[in-house]
């Protein structure tokens, strides 16, 4: 079942909304610690996390698929996000430098369709990462949250899918290890859940966090033409016709 962009901005709001956010952000920051001077590209609903990028890049923009909706980004400001075709990005090739996917592939009817249109306007030395709930993880057994909605991936199953859309994944992360209850116990221990999982590397993190890069000169599957093969026949010699 598919969400909107009420449902996404109301649970962004909420008590246990702000502390997957923090706590994503963390894994995100890890990865990309700043983003000076970069194009930087956010699709599904990534607004929550753009706000680590928006003042040091030279351009931090939102693209929101058409079937989700989209609102207003920032608040207070011109806007930066835009309702989209996920499969027809409305930018060159090799626009951009950064981009980030949450809430995108696991939401997307055809998510190898969408990563190869990333794959068209990101910048042949550009970057991509993208949050994907984890398919182990007690996130997705509830729909209460966003990340119980969609399609869940394992690691290898992301693998596969990037490596079929010339991605090459570099480096791998895991957030939200806390169990997802609003209680404030939960809540206010939630960094040393995340400190613990990480430590011990449990398999049972809410999201995957996995960064990639684009292939710039991918394999071309090799086509073998198939040869029909015609048997030889031997020559025979026709009898002399004789005059009668």
């Amino acid at each position: 079942m598919s969400i909107d962009v009420i449902d996404l901005r109301d649970f962004y709001s909420q008590r246990l909304g702000i502390v997957a956010r923090q706590l994503i952000n963390r894994g995100i920051r890890q990865r990309w610690p700043g983003a000076d001077g970069q194009r930087v590209l956010g699709i599904g609903y990534p607004t929550p996390y753009l706000g680590l990028f928006r003042e040091d890049s030279e351009r931090c923009i939102a693209f929101m698929p058409a079937a989700q909706g989209v609102l207003k980004w920032p608040t207070g400001r011109p806007a930066l996000a835009a309702l989209v075709d996920e499969f027809s990005l409305p930018l060159p090739e090799a626009a951009v430098d950064r981009i980030l996917l949450v809430h995108a592939l696991e939401m997307s009817d055809d998510p190898e369709g969408l990563l190869r249109e990333v794959w068209r306007v990101l910048a042949p030395s550009g970057r991509m990462i993208a949050v994907i709930p984890n398919r182990r993880g007690v996130w997705t057994r509830t729909d209460k949250t966003p990340f119980g909605h969609g399609r869940p991936y394992s690691r290898s199953q992301i693998t596969q899918l990037l490596r079929q859309t010339w991605f090459t994944p570099t480096a791998w992360g895991e957030a939200l290890f806390v169990p997802p209850v609003a209680a404030g116990w939960f809540l206010r221990s939630a960094l040393a859940w995340e400190r613990v999982g990480a430590a011990v590397s449990l398999p049972v993190a809410g999201v995957h966090i996995v960064e990639a890069t684009k292939q710039v000169y991918r394999a071309i599957p090799a086509k073998r033409e198939r040869v029909r093969l015609i048997p030889a026949l031997k020559p025979a010699l026709l009898p002399t016709p004789t005059r009668g």
